[in-house]
């Protein structure tokens, strides 16, 4: 029997790399600002790292496994699908998450706080 994408995605939230735990302490942080992430959430047949819904932002965490051209091809793929359904893929390489966690979440606040609430984000929806 295969696991629902829900409940797949409860235990993959369970396995976050080192670099997705400590990004997604800052994510999370980002809700008081209006920006409520999630993390491991499935989408059209993905899983994704992190998405902050109501701005159409997803995160890539993408350690080195994603610079093979398999990797490559899927990642092209998935951003496509993102794409179509009016997502912007923001991908941050692992290794700069570790060594550079200030300058991965300014790319992340500049991202979100320039995309636009969608409409079931709206007070007034």
């Amino acid at each position: 029997m295969t696991a629902s994408p829900v409940a797949a995605a409860r235990e993959m939230r369970k396995k976050l790399t080192p670099p997705e735990a400590k990004l997604w302490i800052r994510l999370k942080a980002l809700r008081k600002n209006g920006y409520p992430f999630r993390r491991q959430e499935p989408f059209r047949g993905y899983f994704l790292d992190f998405v902050c819904l109501s701005r159409r932002l997803a995160v890539e965490v993408d350690g080195q496994h994603h610079d093979f051209p398999d990797a490559i091809r899927h990642d092209r793929r998935r951003d496509e699908v993102l794409a179509r359904e009016g997502f912007f893929t923001l991908r941050v390489r692992a290794e700069d998450v570790r060594t550079d966690i200030d300058r991965v979440m300014r790319r992340v606040l500049e991202e979100v706080s320039r995309r636009p609430r969608t409409w079931a984000d709206r007070p007034d929806a």
